[in-house]
């Protein structure tokens, strides 16, 4: 299955009512989606009324996105971490489920608020602990964590982005409006997981290049650990999924 189509998947499990629900959406603003993929979540905030700039690296995904020709919908390919002059400024900023790949994230931030207006809003969603599921051996544990501590050390991604992102809004100067914490029927939730949902993290892990390098021979037998921690009848997570509203400035 192509990554494309794994994010087509899991945009069902996902709570985004809740979330754009929570949103201060305007009819006609312009709202940047940061690590668009392929385009769910910018036709749902298309269908509320607002013109979209969609911006990703990935080849593949924009060209499954741009296939879809949303209407009042752009789509740009360049690093999130220089984004280019897009002409105006921004109503509101949009990234779900990318912040984490910038364990810098205040540098981040700082580079994106120049393209937002004052009174801007932004929203950012993540992941809190992804492989926080229990039951799993101490030794796997040890190993998920010391990955997690290897992607941080290198600046690859942070595992604990979720619980940091009030604070570092915060620290960037943005006022907190919201801050939920949301139920995935992937990520965050207590109870053996259905099938499917089963078959998506093994999609994940398997697509997982550095960790499979990083356990080595141990792969395997970590991976089936946790695909069958998922499935138990014990099964609960750990993990959250965190949503924060902000604004630029004095909210309007």
């Amino acid at each position: 299955m192509s990554l494309a189509s794994e994010y087509k998947r899991q945009f069902v499990w996902r709570a985004w009512p809740q979330m754009f629900e929570a949103l201060p959406l305007v009819r006609g603003q312009l709202v940047l989606d940061l690590g668009c993929g392929v385009g769910d979540q910018a036709a749902e905030l298309v269908g509320r009324g607002v013109r979209v700039i969609g911006i990703d690296i990935n080849d593949e995904l924009l060209r499954e996105v741009r296939s879809r020709s949303i209407e009042n919908a752009q789509f740009l390919q360049c690093d999130l971490r220089a984004l280019p002059d897009l002409g105006a400024l921004a109503d509101g900023l949009w990234c779900s489920f990318a912040a984490a790949y910038f364990p810098d994230l205040s540098a981040t931030l700082q580079s994106w608020k120049r393209h937002l207006r004052s009174g801007g809003w932004i929203a950012l969603t993540e992941v809190d602990d992804l492989f926080g599921h229990q039951p799993l051996s101490a030794e796997t544990k040890s190993i998920f964590d010391a990955y997690a501590a290897d992607a941080l050390a290198a600046k690859r991604y942070d595992f604990h982005m979720g619980r940091k992102l009030r604070t570092t809004l915060e620290q960037c100067g943005f006022i907190v409006a919201k801050e939920l914490i949301l139920p995935d029927q992937e990520l965050s939730f207590t109870r053996p997981a259905r099938e499917e949902v089963i078959d998506a993290w093994r999609a994940r892990l398997d697509r997982m290049k550095l960790l499979r390098e990083f356990v080595g021979a141990r792969f395997e037998n970590l991976r089936d650990e946790f695909l069958h921690c998922l499935a138990s009848p014990h099964h609960r997570s750990t993990a959250a999924v965190y949503c924060c509203i902000a604004y630029r400035d004095t909210p309007p």
